[in-house]
């Protein structure tokens, strides 16, 4: 008999519209729509057509009545709803759901004063403080749409999200703070990229905070102080209904990368979001409702954080942590479990990046198993991984630890989603069905099984196909193209933001409008699980084998010395390219030779004897990431190629959202001293160690 996490897939596709249906019923509709899923064809200007869908088409909603006041006219007012933990600036606060929504309609008030309508855009660069999810719940709450743009965000990047999304008014605050780093002025960075922006926003609203010094407000350049905005509307009790909206109208615009440098502004719906999430949290989080913490520790600038910090949470009437620091450094690697033991967490998410950071400044685990053996950790069920892929070694070493001291059947969860989709495409659901007896199943039915390395089974809604690059699905266990059927779920874009055509050459062309392209590149096992390997351009063709980058990195970290790998392409005369590897590792006494060694015989016993690294590179601080904990493979494989052709000083694209600039600078040099240093031996120390072997 299917697993119930199948049977649940197999409705969800089947049979859409009750199934969907019967998840909007769980929440208020200004008006119920009439139809749940209405099928169409969308022209564009050219003359191309393609297939498009509409959730929930008449419809009409209010996420933010939805995440707040249904909870306090049910009489759940008293309830947490933001545990804030900010321990840059020692500062903690507790909003129950009867304060959160004093303050939103306090605020939504004074952002109508300022000229706040219905369909307009607000421009949100804040740092991880209570006034960011304020104001991002007053923005909806006036039926308006807001676009968050990631903290730290340097002038010229925020300048093109303010062209592109031409907002009525900027909300900000006065600085951030990034870990033990001192304050940003945040304030520098909007006044500069109002100035070189041709859209002028005539209103920026700015929360001041202590750490900073106060400049004084510039009224005629349209700056507000957030603050005496908010206590003015208090004062004369200006006070924001909700504003509902059509389930087709905006919610939020986020702006993501794109192949051409201009971001591309992914829109997301009123109606299918709230549905789509509602389901999720619960379903796959297992977060239910009062009485459940979720400890989402991404920036609000991400999607992970919008709907896991944010929305989802509060859409269930559930308690979420808002946490301003970073899993190290903060002030050291306890912090989470700190977390996890003072807010009673029950489901935990984060970034693999920010796992691997506690197991280099804690490689024998000694703050876990501290606030573990005082049974701190009883409260946590899950703690799922997202961003990036999680290699099996660390799904591994953190399931251990969880089975040890965490609530019992604890479970490490990998997932697989984007910025496009809104919720998570596959995973393992802790609660692996829907309907009226979710209690009663669950004691008789666990969850499917983790395999580590892969990112689980399709969720609801969601349709995952491999395919070649022509287009053709492949069989099962064959690694290809990973792409969706239409309609996507819920949750999910249909278009982006003012670009309709872009939508349609950057997601449905290649594939002729048959499928929506992932980018992403993988397989779907024999049980159905998907494995994402590598990026669609992060596949490297060896001698005509296509490997994935991930497979490789999977190989590597097998090794115990081994902390994190990268792999990326570099050019060979002989087989085109072969895989190169940039590697840190714990304390170690092997020599470069003997661990290259080691590390090849695991490489062509695990992926094969094609898989032969071309080379190895072993250092810290030499792997470039996001501020997402994203690895920035790209900017590897185009230091690597520079210096093939003898150029170590080419500049080479950096993403505004990198972590630390000096990452590539490191990884620069490194690369010099490896193809110039000595009499050689380094340049071909690969292919001395496959001799060997």
């Amino acid at each position: 008999m299917d697993h119930p996490q199948d049977q649940v897939q197999h409705h969800s596709l089947n049979d859409p519209e009750s199934f969907w249906g019967h998840q909007a019923e769980h929440l208020h509709w200004h008006k119920p729509p009439s139809a749940v899923l209405k099928r169409s064809t969308k022209e564009l200007k050219n003359g191309t057509s393609h297939n498009h869908w509409t959730w929930f088409p008449d419809g009409e909603i209010s996420t933010c009545y939805n995440c707040i006041d249904r909870h306090v006219l049910a009489g759940r007012g008293d309830a947490p709803a933001i545990f804030y933990d900010s321990p840059v600036t020692k500062t903690k606060q507790r909003l129950t759901y009867k304060q959160l929504l004093d303050e939103v309609e306090v605020f939504a008030g004074a952002l109508r004063e300022e000229g706040v309508r219905k369909g307009d855009v607000v421009l949100v660069y804040m740092p991880m403080i209570p006034a960011a999810l304020i104001g991002i719940l007053a923005i909806n709450r006036l039926g308006a749409l807001h676009a968050v743009v990631f903290g730290g965000f340097a002038s010229g990047a925020l300048a093109q999200r303010i062209e592109a999304s031409k907002p009525v008014a900027i909300l900000t605050a006065s600085c951030g703070i990034d870990g033990n780093k001192a304050p940003t002025s945040y304030r520098d960075f909007i006044e500069g990229a109002i100035k070189v922006s041709s859209w002028k926003p005539p209103t920026t609203i700015i929360w001041q905070r202590d750490e900073l010094p106060w400049r004084p407000i510039r009224k005629t350049e349209g700056e507000r102080k957030w603050q005496s905005l908010a206590q003015s509307a208090r004062a004369r009790n200006t006070r924001a209904e909700c504003v509902p909206v059509k389930s087709t109208d905006g919610i939020y615009i986020i702006y993501t990368s794109g192949t051409t440098g201009l971001p591309k502004g992914v829109l997301r719906e009123a109606g299918g979001h709230a549905v789509g999430l509602h389901l999720s949290i619960s379903y796959l989080f297992g977060i239910h409702g009062p009485g459940d913490v979720m400890g989402c520790f991404s920036d609000i600038g991400w999607v992970v954080s919008h709907s896991y910090t944010l929305y989802g949470p509060l859409l269930t009437g559930a308690a979420t942590v808002l946490y301003e620091g970073k899993p190290v450094g903060t002030p050291d690697p306890s912090a989470f479990w700190r977390l996890v033991e003072e807010y009673k967490i029950n489901t935990m998410f984060t970034a693999p990046t920010a796992l691997r950071a506690l197991r280099k400044e804690d490689p024998d685990n000694t703050h876990i198993s501290r606030i573990g053996n005082r049974d701190g950790l009883k409260s946590l069920k899950a703690l799922f991984l997202a961003g990036e892929r999680s290699e099996p070694a660390i799904v591994t070493m953190y399931q251990s630890l969880l089975q040890k001291y965490a609530a019992p059947n604890a479970h490490v969860i990998d997932n697989w989603w984007s910025s496009e989709s809104g919720s998570p495409i596959s995973g393992v659901a802790l609660v692996p069905f829907v309907g009226k007896n979710r209690k009663a199943l669950d004691a008789n039915h666990p969850p499917l099984q983790i395999k580590p390395g892969s990112a689980g089974k399709p969720m609801p809604g969601f349709d995952v196909r491999v395919v070649s690059d022509d287009g053709e699905e492949l069989p099962k266990g064959k690694m290809g193209n990973i792409v969706l059927a239409l309609p996507l779920a819920p949750t999910a874009f249909r278009t982006l933001w003012e670009d309709e055509e872009r939508f349609y050459k950057g997601y449905l062309k290649r594939f002729e409008g048959k499928w929506i392209d992932t980018g992403d590149a993988g397989v779907i096992d024999e049980d159905g699980y998907i494995h994402i390997m590598a990026r669609s351009d992060d596949i490297i063709n060896v001698a005509a084998h296509r490997l994935s980058t991930g497979s490789l990195e999977q190989a590597i970290t097998s090794h115990p010395d081994v902390t994190e790998a990268c792999v990326v392409s570099i050019p060979d005369s002989l087989k085109g390219h072969l895989p190169f590897a940039f590697v840190t590792t714990s304390e170690t006494t092997k020599s470069q030779e003997e661990l290259l060694a080691e590390i090849q015989k695991l490489v062509r016993t695990q992926v094969g004897p094609i898989a032969t690294l071309g080379g190895m590179m072993e250092g810290r601080g030499m792997i470039p990431k996001t501020r997402s904990g994203k690895t920035l493979r790209r900017v590897l494989k185009e230091l690597l190629e520079n210096a093939v052709h003898g150029d170590f000083e080419k500049e080479v694209s950096v993403p505004s959202t990198v972590e630390d600039i000096n990452a590539v600078n490191v990884a620069r040099q490194k690369i010099r001293e490896y193809f110039t240093e000595g009499d050689g031996r380094k340049r071909h120390a690969a292919t001395e160690a496959r001799a060997k072997l």
